[in-house]
């Protein structure tokens, strides 16, 4: 096991910043997240660590050792791919043992090895049989256990579950979760999938455009939001942000004043105001909306609404609640205690005094 350490990490493509000046610390251990939309950046940060990249400038640490000159066979990390990697020609036996093969390991020891991974991953009885003859799932399990085969410092995964089905998916990260517990290996796995994120990692590291967003565990995340783009991108639906000013304690929402319970550590202007799905509420009296579309989701609803000036407010109903029709005018209440407010400028979250 081992901490990985990124120091001032960039990394451009023909003048292009893909990763700009990271520090980021992955504990002993964690399994750390990476989350971002594509393109920002999150897979080149993993192939930095494996050596298949070279930094433009800073330094990435695997343990106590730099490891920028460092050949990728000599990391001594192991990569889970999106496509599996498997070699069809060869039966899951050889493709899990391979690795070891490629590192002179004893028969007896690759045996004995090959047997442990596949029994932990429930392939002990598939082991004589070829990729082909797999299901998606049981592939992905196979490149897992080739990876884990090697008992790396690190475990690299890169958006391993995008090509299962949704029922495999959740099936998959709950085996792959369970099997870091057990084997408390550092791993860096890479997503654009926010619950995969959210039920997974340890930390979650937010990317956007090449550079950290913010760093912390799943529900600080979800809660205390670094600012308007984390906020949106994590939650399903994401947080409502809709434009407001504020003075003092006093937050004008479309017309609408609610009152904080403390005013933020700003004067008095234009804010956006960010509020959860389940923070908001069809009342008698509130922000005035128009319902433009009632997603049902069977044990819940979302309740998608338009503000006068157009911008859309999802209200996360439970399932008892009276459903209202397409068109119908109603009212919004938003819970004041589990408002966040951002910078109308910067988008940054403001502090409140709580």
């Amino acid at each position: 096991m081992a901490r990985v350490n990124f120091e001032g990490v960039s990394k451009a493509f023909d003048g292009a910043l893909a990763v700009d000046d990271l520090h980021l610390d992955v504990h002993d251990g964690e399994l750390l997240v990476l989350l971002g939309p594509s393109g920002c950046g999150k897979t080149t940060v993993l192939r930095m660590v494996a050596g298949l990249e070279d930094p433009t400038a800073g330094t990435v640490s695997i343990g106590d050792v730099i490891v920028n000159d460092v050949e990728p066979k000599d990391r001594d990390v192991a990569m889970v791919f999106q496509s599996y990697a498997l070699y069809p020609h060869m039966t899951l036996r050889r493709n899990i043992e391979f690795p070891l093969r490629q590192q002179k390991v004893p028969a007896a020891e690759r045996a004995r090895r090959v047997d442990e991974a596949a029994g932990t991953l429930g392939l002990g009885d598939l082991l004589d049989r070829k990729p082909g003859q797999l299901s998606g799932g049981q592939r992905q399990r196979v490149a897992l256990a080739r990876a884990i085969v090697r008992d790396p410092q690190v475990f690299l995964m890169d958006e391993p579950l995008s090509n299962l089905d949704a029922t495999l998916r959740i099936q998959t990260r709950a085996d792959i979760v369970s099997l870091q517990r057990r084997l408390g290996t550092t791993t860096i796995y890479v997503t654009h999938d926010q619950v995969e994120a959210m039920t997974m990692g340890h930390r979650i590291a937010v990317m956007r455009d090449g550079r950290l967003q913010q760093v912390a565990a799943p529900q600080d995340l979800y809660e205390r939001p670094a600012n308007t783009f984390v906020a949106s991108f994590l939650g399903s639906p994401g947080m409502n942000l809709v434009p407001a000013s504020v003075d003092g304690a006093v937050v004008t929402v479309d017309g609408t004043r609610v009152e904080l319970p403390a005013g933020p550590a700003v004067a008095a202007g234009p804010v956006t105001v960010g509020v959860r799905p389940e923070a908001a509420s069809l009342a008698p009296e509130g922000i005035a909306a128009t319902v433009v579309l009632v997603e049902q989701l069977g044990a819940e609803a979302h309740v998608i609404c338009a503000l006068v000036d157009g911008t859309r407010v999802v209200v996360r109903q439970e399932n008892r609640a009276a459903r209202p029709d397409l068109g119908d005018a109603v009212a919004i209440r938003v819970d004041p205690a589990q408002l966040l407010l951002f910078d109308a400028d910067t988008g940054a979250r403001l502090e409140l005094g709580r």
